[in-house]
């Protein structure tokens, strides 16, 4: 019998209301406390932009419409693939699910650059506020050195 270790896929969004972005304050391990993007894994049976929707809705209420695929993270220290989109949101009015303690959006010169959880929500949030002005899928590749992630 052959048994695989495989990296799991976790999926998220960028998800933006006019010049803000939705944040989320994590109320579960790892890093508990923490803001981030609406991530989480993929599950069986659903492609990658269904998983950044239903993301998005289980941590902050949110309903998004996916703009495309802004980055792909490969952080093998954690063995995860992330898929990272850039969304819109619907409607601005958003609520902490299960998985989160607040949500909240600001705007690019309120983001909580020290408080937020993971380095990739660091990274795709900088390259979204770079490319904010661009339409349509804008796709990072990134493969961090070892020691980062």
């Amino acid at each position: 019998m052959v048994h695989y270790r495989n990296p799991k896929v976790v999926v998220g969004a960028v998800c933006c209301w006019n010049d803000q972005v939705l944040l989320c304050r994590r109320a579960i391990e790892p890093r508990a406390g923490y803001w981030t993007i609406p991530a989480g894994y993929l599950e069986l049976g659903e492609s990658a932009d269904e998983g950044a929707r239903r993301e998005a809705w289980e941590e902050a209420r949110a309903r998004i419409e996916i703009d495309g695929l802004i980055a792909v993270y490969s952080v093998p220290k954690a063995d995860q693939v992330q898929l990272l989109f850039r969304a819109r949101l619907l409607d601005p009015r958003v609520e902490p699910g299960p998985e989160s303690l607040d949500v909240c959006l600001v705007g690019w010169d309120r983001v909580p650059w020290d408080e937020l959880a993971f380095p990739t929500v660091q990274w795709v949030l900088r390259r979204t506020r770079e490319l904010r002005s661009e339409s349509g899928p804008l796709i990072t590749v990134f493969n961090p050195v070892e020691g980062e992630g």
